[in-house]
């Protein structure tokens, strides 16, 4: 039977914090070794979060150990952002095989090529992949893993962290700030992660949260990430006649933060809520006519404009993690959510929304008691069955 534990500890003593974490997360295993464990250190200066990365995996003895660096990490029922802390995830996963690779690209002739991947098994159920996105390809090799890996579904994130300070305000991330855990050492470029296959029962959830606003169009004309016409209109007049006519509510929320939705399925009959892949719109030329997303989208593509807030995408976690409930009990889940979904979206800690633990508190209230993971900058799930590097969003691997 799979046993699942998770901890999350604080403190100037990362060291210190690391053990209490372990001690916590194994706990509830009953004194047997990790088959696999989960570890997400918070802390600004990247050497020291190393440091109490391979505390942790030195303290918890398991099989398998993988995690990473990253601004923000989860775990005890609770988010911390910005905050030094240490998070461990643990499971006793019997028969079940735990393959950990590290992944490396290099450029070549034919443009950059990654490996180190291995070739997926039959049984094979999911790959968790954490990637350092200034080193490594992610949108291109996740938007190739369907192929690559025969339909293998892919979870996990993007994991960064700001490196130094400025006085100017909180620092972003850069190159050189990841740190990414793998069986006791640490990475500094590329990807690692784990396949799981044999006797493992696993389900993959992502909630995207926004609500589409305004009519389902059609892209008829495009260039790159630029979209030139929608449904015969220029993309900038098109826009504009759809913010005139939303509710005073909704037009706020444009204009705090438009996204465009792209049809996962074009030959559906209809397309709503969940329906898309969401990518964020960049830019609006009123002069040129065009509007400009954080992706290519093609000529043809169906499309539809979504905004979103904190309470629309709380209600869209909720009814996912309602929906996942609904095929049985879970014992535990990783999450992976993205940064932009801690206190920016949902507030401080004693908002209505509950801030940095908004999310980690909705998959335990509706899925699995044990979730630990990180805050991610960009967060990689199966959506309609095909991979995707997505924004804004909560990716769940929950475990049976």
């Amino acid at each position: 039977m799979a046993d699942f534990g998770d901890g999350l500890a604080q403190g100037p003593d990362l060291l210190a914090a690391a053990e209490t974490a372990v001690a916590a997360a194994t706990a509830p295993l009953h004194g047997r070794r990790p088959d696999l464990l989960g570890v997400f250190v918070s802390h600004p200066d990247p050497d020291t979060a190393a440091s109490a990365g391979q505390r942790a995996m030195e303290v918890a003895g398991a099989t398998t150990a993988f995690g990473c660096r990253a601004s923000g990490v989860i775990g005890d029922g609770r988010g911390v952002e910005d905050t030094p802390a240490v998070s461990v995830w643990a499971a006793t996963l019997p028969d079940v095989r735990v393959t950990p690779f590290r992944l490396q690209a290099a450029r070549s002739e034919g443009g950059i090529s990654v490996g180190g991947m291995p070739v997926p098994a039959d049984d094979d159920a999911v790959a968790v992949l954490l990637a350092d996105p200034f080193t490594f390809p992610a949108q291109g090799f996740v938007e190739q893993s369907d192929t690559a890996l025969g339909g293998l579904p892919l979870i996990g994130g993007l994991a960064t962290a700001p490196v130094g300070s400025s006085a100017l305000g909180p620092a972003r991330p850069a190159p050189g700030g990841a740190r990414l855990f793998l069986d006791g050492e640490v990475h500094e470029r590329g990807a690692i992660g784990v396949l799981l296959g044999g006797n493992v029962a696993v389900r993959t959830l992502v909630s995207q949260g926004c609500r589409p606003i305004g009519p389902t169009m059609t892209v008829t004309a495009a260039g790159g990430s630029e979209l030139h016409a929608l449904a015969g209109m220029p993309a900038y007049r098109k826009l504009e006649e759809i913010l005139r006519d939303l509710s005073e509510t909704d037009r706020r929320l444009a204009l705090q933060g438009l996204h465009l939705g792209v049809a996962i399925d074009e030959y559906a009959d209809s397309h709503g809520r969940g329906d898309f892949l969401i990518r964020g719109v960049v830019g609006a030329d009123e002069d040129t006519g065009t509007v400009t997303v954080g992706d290519v989208v093609e000529v043809g593509r169906t499309v539809r404009f979504h905004v979103r807030d904190a309470t629309t995408a709380g209600e869209d976690l909720d009814a996912l993690m309602a929906a996942g409930g609904d095929d049985g009990p879970v014992g535990g889940a990783l999450l992976f959510t993205c940064t932009g979904r801690g206190r920016i979206m949902f507030g401080e800690p004693d908002s209505v929304h509950g801030g940095a633990s908004h999310d980690v508190r909705a998959v335990r209230r509706g899925l699995a008691p044990r979730v630990a993971g990180f805050f991610a900058d960009g967060e990689i799930g199966p959506v309609v069955s095909k991979n995707h590097l997505h924004g804004f969003t909560a990716s769940v691997l929950a475990f049976e």
